[in-house]
């Protein structure tokens, strides 16, 4: 019988590339992760590994076996939501990874009609950007991934994951209330505050700028949409926010919408053997209302 706590090392190697990597992720030290492994040789009568350089690469036996463990724990976790279902109650620990307006805005309301509907289900949240909190969630430390996908942006789809599209938010230019009102076309010349480089925000907002005619003057840069509004609100940077930031509710900023209302979708990722928990289903209904 093999013991599925080290296939779940041997999937995570073959997604992290090294043991120290898998060794991080799951709170192992490496030389538990090797011996693990090495166990797990000895299970199946096979080499699993194979010296690469410094490194070590998963064999074709490996890989092979990489593929069944991912039906495997897909079953688990049906059996699982199966038992949960049978219940009759939500109840136990959910574990949410969420993107700073989604905690800011969505995920209390959530919460505030869970504790009404489901006293016995605790939820515990966590602000993590969904790049990094997806693979957190495939190595099970999270249970749902609420993220934010760009206008021509989207983002990848691992088939170990069931995606549900929970709102949209509309994308709108704000600028400051002491500025004269210009569409995004005539801000050539003004300062921008932008998300960083690499992240999906920061290459929406630079293509619409050039879609309107110049490149951007990017002159602060953060991945706080607070931050974003508080430059705004001061007079010295415009800036391309969704609706959740809350420009909206600010007076000395102006929202206006830009061409083809643009909107990002919100949604959420789970294991795909995991969607039909009742504390999974019972969060993502709350969301949606």
């Amino acid at each position: 019988m093999l013991d599925l706590r080290r296939l779940r090392l041997l999937r995570e190697l073959a997604r992290r590339g090294t043991i120290a990597a898998v060794a991080e992720a799951l709170s192992y030290s490496p030389s538990a992760v090797s011996q693990q492994l090495a166990a797990l040789e000895k299970e199946t009568g096979v080499p699993l590994l194979e010296p690469a350089g410094r490194r070590v690469r998963l064999t074709a036996a490996a890989e092979l076996l990489v593929t069944h463990t991912e039906v495997l724990f897909e079953e688990v976790e049906r059996a699982e939501a199966a038992l949960a279902q049978s219940l009759g109650e939500t109840v136990g620990t959910l574990r949410v990874a969420a993107f700073q307006t989604a905690v800011l805005t969505l995920v209390p309301n959530a919460l505030t009609r869970l504790e009404q509907d489901h006293p016995g289900l605790r939820v515990e949240v966590t602000e993590l950007e969904p790049e990094v909190a997806l693979p957190s969630l495939l190595a099970g430390q999270f249970d749902v991934v609420l993220g934010e996908e760009y206008p021509g942006h989207p983002l990848p789809r691992p088939r170990e994951t069931e995606r549900h599209d929970l709102l949209t938010d509309e994308l709108r230019l704000v600028t400051p209330a002491s500025w004269s009102r210009r569409p995004l076309t005539g801000l050539a010349s003004r300062p921008f505050v932008m998300e960083p480089v690499g992240t999906t925000a920061r290459e929406w907002a630079t293509t619409v700028c050039r879609q309107a005619g110049f490149e951007p003057d990017v002159r602060y840069t953060s991945t706080d949409l607070q931050v974003h509004l508080r430059f705004v609100e001061r007079g010295l940077a415009a800036a391309l926010l969704p609706d959740l930031a809350g420009a909206g509710d600010r007076h000395a900023v102006v929202a206006r919408r830009l061409p083809g209302r643009p909107e990002r979708q919100i949604f959420a990722t789970v294991r795909r053997g995991a969607a039909g928990q009742p504390k999974i289903q019972a969060f993502t209904s709350a969301l949606r209302t």
